[in-house]
C-alpha cells in the first residue's frame, strides 16, 4: 500500500506550537486516522520516539515509517486491546524499547458496526456481545492501558501526559449508538479521575465530531447519495466540512506537550461547532 505523506497543521501557517521535544510516546489505534495523524504529528513536533500500536500489522508499520520520516524513532507494536497480556506487552515494549514513556495517547476505539450488520441497534436491541465488545476497546482498553502505563509516567521527568480520545457522542445521544456514546462518555469521566489519582501526570480528551476518515468515507461511498449522507453529516455544523485528522491530532499534541502543563481533568470539543447550538444549517 502507498504510503501518504501527511501535510501537518499548524492554524497559522508558520511553525508548529505545542513541542514535544525528546519525549517518547506511545499511541493505540495509530494505523489509520486520527489515531495515524497523531503519531506523525508527534513525530513532527519533536518527540523522540513514538509507538505505534494498531491490531492490524501492516497499517501499524506503515504509519511507523511515517514517524521515521517526520523525524522520530518508531516502533510498530501489534496489540488486541481485548487482550490483557496484549495490552501489558504492549505498554513494556513500548517502554522498554525507548527506555521509559512521556506520553500515552489512548486513541482506539469501536463502533457498534464493526461487529454487527443488523439496522437496528437501540438500547433495546443492541446484541449483549456487541456492548461488550465496545466496552472492551473503548473504555475498558483505556483504563488498563493507563494503568499499566502509569509506573513509568509517574518516573517521568519530562512532563509525562496522557490524552485520551473521547466524542461528541460522550456528551450527547445519538440513535443507534448506545454502547459507543455510553463507553466515550466513561473515556470523560476516566480522564478526569486519572487526572486526580496520577497527578502530577496530566490527563485530559479531546471530542471530535465528524472526521475525514476511511471509516467515515466508507460510510459515505456506502450510502445511496454519498454527497447527500456528507451534506446532513456536516448540516449541524457551523464548519461546512468534514473535520481534518491533522486538525484533532493538532490538538492532542499541544494537550501532550509541555505548552498545556497547566491543564489536566479536561474534555475538549473540536466538531466544527455542532454542540454549540441546536441548529441545522439549510
Amino acid at each position: 500500500m502507498k504510503l501518504v505523506q501527511f501535510m501537518s497543521w499548524s492554524g497559522s501557517g508558520g511553525a508548529a506550537v505545542g513541542s514535544l521535544d525528546g519525549k517518547a510516546a506511545l499511541v493505540t489505534g495509530a494505523g489509520q486516522g486520527i489515531g495515524r495523524a497523531i503519531a506523525v504529528e508527534l513525530a513532527r513536533r519533536g518527540a523522540s520516539a513514538v509507538a505505534v500500536a494498531d491490531r492490524d500489522a501492516e497499517t501499524a508499520t506503515e504509519t511507523a515509517a511515517l514517524v521515521r520520516a517526520a523525524g522520530a524513532r518508531a516502533e510498530p507494536i501489534v496489540c488486541d486491546l481485548r487482550v490483557r497480556d496484549d495490552i501489558a506487552g504492549m505498554v513494556t515494549r513500548a517502554a522498554e524499547h525507548f527506555d521509559g514513556l512521556d506520553v500515552l495517547v489512548n486513541n482506539a476505539g469501536v463502533i457498534e458496526t464493526a461487529f454487527t450488520t443488523e439496522p437496528d441497534r437501540g438500547v433495546d436491541s443492541l446484541p449483549e456481545e456487541v456492548w461488550d465488545a465496545v466496552y472492551e476497546v473503548n473504555l475498558k482498553a483505556v483504563w488498563l492501558t493507563t494503568k499499566f502505563a502509569a509506573p513509568f509516567l509517574r518516573r517521568s521527568t519530562r512532563g509525562p501526559a496522557i490524552v485520551n480520545t473521547a466524542s461528541v457522542s460522550g456528551l450527547t445521544g445519538f440513535a443507534n449508538a448506545p454502547a459507543y456514546g455510553v463507553t466515550k462518555a466513561g473515556v470523560i469521566h476516566l480522564t478526569k479521575v486519572t487526572a486526580v489519582d496520577l497527578a502530577p501526570v496530566r490527563c485530559n480528551c479531546f471530542c471530535p465530531g465528524v472526521i475525514e476518515t476511511r471509516l467515515t468515507r466508507d460510510f459515505l461511498a456506502a450510502a445511496a447519495d454519498p454527497g447527500a449522507a456528507e451534506r446532513e453529516l456536516t448540516a449541524p455544523q457551523l464548519v461546512e466540512r468534514l473535520g481534518r485528522p491533522e486538525e484533532v491530532a493538532a490538538l492532542a499534541c499541544f494537550l501532550a506537550s509541555d505548552d498545556a502543563a497547566f491543564i489536566t481533568g479536561s474534555a475538549y470539543v473540536i466538531d466544527g461547532g455542532a454542540l454549540a447550538w441546536l441548529g441545522v444549517r439549510n
